[in-house]
Formats: C-alpha cells, sequence, structure tokens
C-alpha cells in the first residue's frame, strides 16, 4: 500500500496530521527541514514513492550505518531522524502519526555502590552544591559506577587499573566534557576514602586533561539585534508580557536562566527599586537597581499578564495548572520564538537566553566599563570568567593593534 503513495504527498499529509495534532511550531519546522532533504534525496535517485526500504536507504547514504543495525536506545544522534521516517511510514499505514514516546529506564544503581551514592549525595548537600550541580555531579558519578557495576567491581575490590579502563572508554568525548568528568571523579574517589568505603584514596590515579578554557568565542547578539528581538514581542497578550520581562532581565541584567525562573515576588523591592536574589550557580547573594523599563516590564505583567496562582515565583507557565517553569527547562523556545518572529539569524553557538547575557558584557566592554564591574554585574566569582569576552571586543582589539610602519621606524 505505501509503495503506491508519491512522496511529496506522505510528506504534505504528515505535516498536516502534526499541525492537526497541534506539534509545537519549532518541532514542524525540524520536520519540514528534514524532510525537504528527503525529497532531493528522492529527486536526486528519481524515485517517486515512499517505501520503508527508500527510507532505510536515505539514512544509510545519509548517516553512514544501517537504521535496523542501530544499538538500542538508539543515541541522540539519530532518535529524530528514525522517528521523522516513521512517521513516514505510518501515515499510508494507519492514516496518522503515531506518537511514540519511549520511556527511558530510570537508572539503576548497582547494589555494591548504593550505599555510597546515597552518602555522596548527603555530602553535596553538606558542601551547599546547588541542586543544578548535585544533579551534574550525581549524573557523571553514574556514568563511572554503571561501567564498574557492569565489570562486577565493588567499592573495596576498585583498583587504579579500573580507572585507567574507564576514562579510556571516554577518548571520544569533547576535551572539556573529559575534563569535567575527571574532575568529579577525583572528587568521588577522595570522598569514597574519607567516608571509609576505599582503604586508599584513588583520586590521584585520575589523569590529567589539558583542555583550553576558552576554546570557543561566546555567541554575541548586536545591540540592534536584541532591540528587534524585544520589538517583535506582541506585549497585548499575557505571553507576550511574561516573555518580554523575561527577555529584559536576561539583556538588561544579564541574568542566567535558573535565576529567572526561580526569582520570586520577594526578590523585588519596590520601596528601593532594587532587585535582589542568591544566584543558583555561585550561592552568592546579589542586588541590582530596578531599571525603569525592566521594573515597568515586570509591573505590566504582574498586573495585566500572570495568571492567578499560589506559586512565589514571578514566572509561570501560562497554561493549567499555573505552576513555575521545570527544573530542566531552558527557556529556548521563548528567544526561538522571537528571533523568527525578526527574521534573525542566531549567532553561532549558543542560540538560547544565554547569547543575550553575552550581548550585555560585549556592550558594557565596548562602552569602556572595567572588568571588575562587569564581573560583578554578571556575577562571576573571578575577572577570569569575564576575560573571554575580551576577544569578541573588536573595538577594543583594534585598538590594541600594532601598526607595521610604526614598528619598522624603529627597527634598526
Amino acid at each position: 500500500m505505501s509503495e503506491a503513495v508519491p512522496i511529496h504527498v506522505v510528506v504534505d499529509r504528515v505535516l498536516s496530521e502534526l499541525q492537526r495534532l497541534r506539534y509545537a511550531e519549532n518541532t514542524l519546522n525540524a520536520y519540514r527541514s528534514f524532510y525537504n532533504r528527503v525529497l532531493r534525496y528522492a529527486d536526486a535517485q528519481a524515485v517517486h514513492y515512499y517505501s520503508e526500504a527508500f527510507g532505510q536507504q536515505f539514512f544509510a547514504a545519509t548517516y553512514g550505518c544501517a537504521w535496523p543495525e542501530l544499538s538500542q536506545p538508539l543515541s541522540k544522534k539519530y532518535r529524530a531522524p528514525v522517528r521523522y521516517l516513521e512517521s513516514l511510514s505510518d501515515m499510508p499505514l494507519h492514516g496518522t502519526v503515531l506518537r511514540r514516546r519511549p520511556c527511558r529506564k530510570p537508572f539503576e544503581t548497582p547494589a555494591a555502590f548504593r550505599d555510597a551514592l546515597d552518602a555522596f549525595a548527603v555530602e553535596c548537600r553538606r558542601r551547599g552544591y546547588s541542586l543544578t550541580g548535585e544533579r551534574t555531579r550525581r549524573d557523571r558519578i553514574r556514568l563511572f559506577v554503571a561501567y564498574l557495576g557492569a565489570q562486577q567491581v565493588t567499592p573495596d575490590t576498585l583498583t587504579a587499573r579500573h580507572i585507567s579502563q574507564y576514562v579510556a572508554t571516554l577518548m571520544d568525548y569533547h576535551p572539556k566534557t573529559v575534563l569535567a568528568i575527571l574532575t568529579n571523579l577525583r572528587t568521588f574517589l577522595r570522598f569514597l576514602h574519607e567516608a571509609g568505603f576505599h582503604p586508599e584514596d584513588l583520586s590521584n590515579a585520575v589523569p590529567r586533561v589539558r583542555a583550553g578554557r576558552y576554546e570557543r568565542l561566546p555567541s554575541v547578539w548586536p545591540p540592534d539585534a536584541v532591540q528587534r528581538l524585544l520589538y517583535v514581542i506582541d506585549r497585548d497578550n499575557p505571553t507576550g508580557k511574561r516573555d518580554y520581562a523575561i527577555l529584559l532581565l536576561a539583556a538588561r541584567l544579564g541574568m542566567r536562566v535558573g535565576d529567572i525562573k526561580a526569582l520570586t515576588l520577594s526578590a523585588i523591592h519596590w520601596d528601593r527599586k532594587t532587585i535582589q536574589w542568591v544566584q543558583q550557580k555561585t550561592g552568592r547573594p546579589i542586588e541590582y537597581p530596578l531599571l525603569e523599563d525592566v521594573g515597568w516590564a515586570l509591573i505590566d505583567y504582574l498586573k495585566h499578564g500572570r495568571p492567578t496562582t499560589t506559586s512565589p515565583e514571578i514566572f509561570i507557565r501560562h497554561h493549567a495548572p499555573f505552576e513555575p517553569f521545570g527544573l530542566h527547562a531552558n527557556l529556548h523556545n521563548i528567544i526561538t520564538k522571537y528571533t523568527r518572529a525578526a527574521g534573525l539569524t542566531p549567532p553561532p553557538g549558543h542560540h538560547g537566553l544565554h547569547a543575550l547575557r553575552h550581548a550585555l558584557a560585549s556592550t558594557l566592554l565596548e562602552r569602556d566599563t572595567p572588568l571588575p564591574i562587569i564581573a560583578e554585574i554578571l556575577g562571576h566569582l573571578s575577572t577570569q570568567s569575564t576575560q573571554v569576552y575580551l576577544s569578541v571586543n573588536q573595538a577594543g582589539l583594534a585598538r590594541c593593534a600594532l601598526d607595521p610602519e610604526a614598528v619598522f621606524d624603529h627597527v634598526d
């Protein structure tokens, strides 16, 4: 049956069905982009009708591997393409797109390491790690523990040889990812010894990895692009009022996404015209003057846009139940929505709200703001983190450039 359906007809039906099922616009755009590649490949191969065999042929030609032979669960690289192609097979057979929501099997801690991991979680909280920091450390340690569990290794039988073998499995990771994993691994191994789970400290058995601190330049929006982004927001509806206030906090105060989500009503001191909160990343309290445009945007949202809720957080979801954003929500969809509406091309690298934070730092540098002040505004613990923005301050770099003629005039 599927052999008789032209490819372009199948694609149109799938996209129409996704719209009927109210898939998000970002998701629809991803499907369209992928299907355009499928159609171009079909034209090149002179194939007019869709079949699952053709889908597998396209997948193999595009990704260099056979779709049915992929190991399960699918890696993130292949998950979306397989879903898109399966949707093309679903339409002729079922007349709709089947919703596939694979349940991720929860991590099962090897019994031998259960007490050690529980104790390590308590230690992380004692050290004052943020929830995000604790979760990141725990997830990285789980990779190591899962490997040891598969090797039938227990905390007391762990050796430096096991550590070396595990590190070898990280060879395809990005150097900075490896650096982060090994840093947490040293912390965990040191804890195992101090807490009495292992007779010696094996943290010194973890190799040292060099990774450039600033390999990539930060993503920076030009000031006029930020203004265009804010201008297209429809501030006559509740969601637009919320989104405008969120983007202003990122663009004008350089707030991180986690801090914006956690911002509470009590953080706004209207009498002093200040905004105060404790940074999730550093745990440091920070206070800013409540800039006029930010203040009025918050007032507009709180009075005319925010749904009735008992939540202390300022920003909440605008569909029932009216609750704060989830722990892992990065609000990427908000800036993406208005980026497209403004016809902007995102800068390379970060495309989310963090790029607005980078833009603020770049603008301050262009205005000759001293690094310590920028570090204070961004909430950096030291100016070392702020120095990366020197790389994108083109005006400042131009002033540092040597004049070749002046140099040669001083050469004997």
